[in-house]
């Protein structure tokens, strides 16, 4: 296959996030510290931001079952910045190596708060590479859920999945864009995305 479109996931992929940076700065007790994000902070109410659930109705929700920490659910939003662990710099060369291929278009689809992102923005310019990205909490609609990668498409009519890559640290966002054609490459941590995209001959 000839690819000519690679689209990439964010974080995990481009970007270090990770709640514990922000809260191990917290707690003292790292036990109390993953009870807490498996309880109180969980990734499944996370989600719920993501698909645009603005973080004062889920600050507040939390709240009012956990008010014991109240300071630590208000730190998820007031400090979001601070789980952010930086570029992952090996991910982020080759997206500008594709970005000097002048024969490949690169686009990201990122399960993402619509409050936060803009603050990732600023923070990382190669967010600004990409000639669209589709955020899940803007659109109300997170993956691995087809509308998302289907939104996508429908902006961008000259993507032909068949000549598409999706990248994704997430094994069931990868399989959400295969039920539309495209290839996926699946990143879990370690995994090689030079060496991958040099299999599918894209760089």
């Amino acid at each position: 296959m000839n690819y000519n479109t690679v689209i990439f996931d964010l974080g995990g992929v481009l970007i270090d996030w990770n709640p514990e940076y922000l809260y191990r700065k917290i707690f003292s007790d790292e036990a109390e510290m993953k009870q807490f994000l498996q309880e109180v902070c969980h990734g499944d109410w996370n989600k719920e931001q993501d698909r645009g659930r603005p973080f004062t109705e889920a600050v507040a929700e939390r709240t009012a079952v956990y008010p014991q920490y109240k300071a630590e659910i208000q730190a998820y939003h007031q400090r979001w910045e601070e789980m952010l662990g930086g570029a992952i710099e090996e991910n982020v060369t080759v997206l500008e190596d594709l970005r000097q291929k002048p024969d490949i278009d690169i686009y990201a689809i990122t399960n993402w708060s619509a409050e936060t992102f803009p603050i990732a923005q600023r923070d990382y310019p190669f967010l600004q590479y990409f000639q669209d990205t589709v955020v899940s909490g803007k659109l109300k609609i997170v993956k691995p859920d087809t509308r998302i990668y289907q939104t996508l498409l429908d902006r961008q009519p000259s993507i032909v999945p068949e000549q598409s890559i999706f990248i994704d640290d997430v094994a069931e966002n990868i399989a959400g864009a295969e039920k539309l054609g495209i290839t996926g490459i699946h990143l879990p941590p370690g995994t090689n995305l030079r060496e991958k995209l040099a299999e599918l001959r894209v760089l």
